[in-house]
């Protein structure tokens, strides 16, 4: 008894001087099992403008081939990412759409805090747009990593007036206490994810679009995406169905819930090229706003 005694407390101190893991953010993780593909740049098909001053930084915004021959159109705003691709993306789908391209810098707040100082800026981003677009109709609202901080601004003061959401692995938010992970006994900052889960409420009910898009990449110092999915799905009372597929640019699908217009995506993957691939496979995501 004594011998196992001292065992015991032998690995209960080996285990406390033990170094916990480091922070994850970004993922240290280099990935070479999957293909990783690009979408390659081709020259524009429409016509493109810039509004330079209503946010801090330009604003690029294209009408397509297709609107400018069958309006009235669609808007797409879409947050973080090279211009020219969800340009490209949106030619590809062949609806009449005219698509912004909103880049704001590093990380969530960025893209949040001018919409929330704000309310009256997304009103007036759309009305330039409008003033030298087709006729529009729907407003969508696309928005890849930190580009959900801008929609989830947005939906807090404008839900009524998006018609669909689409958030490409990139639904985040704290932990509390701040830093504690949900393994460590702390759990999620819900303020910031009501916005969501009142526009998903609305999806559910066929009111509005959502669709969700995530990786398993595992930030460490904030939320994932898998587990404010996850937090969602259960508010909702939904669960995951297992997919085993392939997705788009070599992207593997692992799951998926759907229950009226909402829709939830997961893939495989918790490295910086997989957190890409989900940018990349815009113009697979982004039809499932009207399809």
């Amino acid at each position: 008894m004594l011998r196992r005694a001292l065992l015991v407390l032998l690995a209960a101190a080996c285990a406390s001087r033990g170094p916990k893991p480091a922070p994850q953010n970004p993922s240290p993780m280099v990935e070479s099992t999957r293909a990783h593909e690009r979408v390659q740049q081709r020259p524009p098909g429409g016509k493109q403008l810039t509004i330079a001053d209503v946010l801090a930084k330009p604003v690029e915004f294209e009408i397509t081939p297709a609107c400018a021959s069958s309006p009235p159109c669609d808007l797409v705003v879409h947050f973080l990412g090279p211009s020219w691709l969800p340009m490209q993306a949106a030619e590809d789908t062949g609806r009449p759409l005219v698509v912004a391209s909103v880049n704001l810098g590093a990380g969530g707040s960025r893209f949040a805090a001018p919409f929330a100082a704000d309310p009256t800026l997304f009103t007036r981003l759309r009305e330039r747009i409008a003033a030298l677009s087709p006729p529009l109709r729907a407003t969508y609202l696309s928005g890849f990593s930190a580009g959900y901080g801008s929609i989830r601004e947005i939906l807090r003061q404008h839900a009524d007036t998006i018609d669909g959401v689409l958030l490409i692995d990139g639904m985040h938010t704290g932990y509390l206490p701040e830093g504690k992970g949900l393994a460590e006994g702390g759990r999620l900052d819900e303020s910031k994810l009501l916005p969501f889960l009142r526009y998903a409420e609305w999806a559910v009910r066929g009111e509005k679009r959502f669709v969700v898009t995530h990786s398993e990449i595992f930030p460490g110092t904030y939320a994932s995406t898998t587990e404010t999915s996850d937090w969602l799905l259960k508010q909702l009372g939904m669960s995951r169905k297992p997919v085993v597929q392939w997705g788009p640019h070599g992207m593997q699908q692992l799951s998926e819930s759907r229950r009226g217009f909402f829709t939830v995506l997961g893939f495989a993957g918790n490295s910086a090229p997989d957190h890409l691939d989900q940018l990349h496979g815009l113009a697979t995501f982004l039809p499932m706003l009207w399809q």
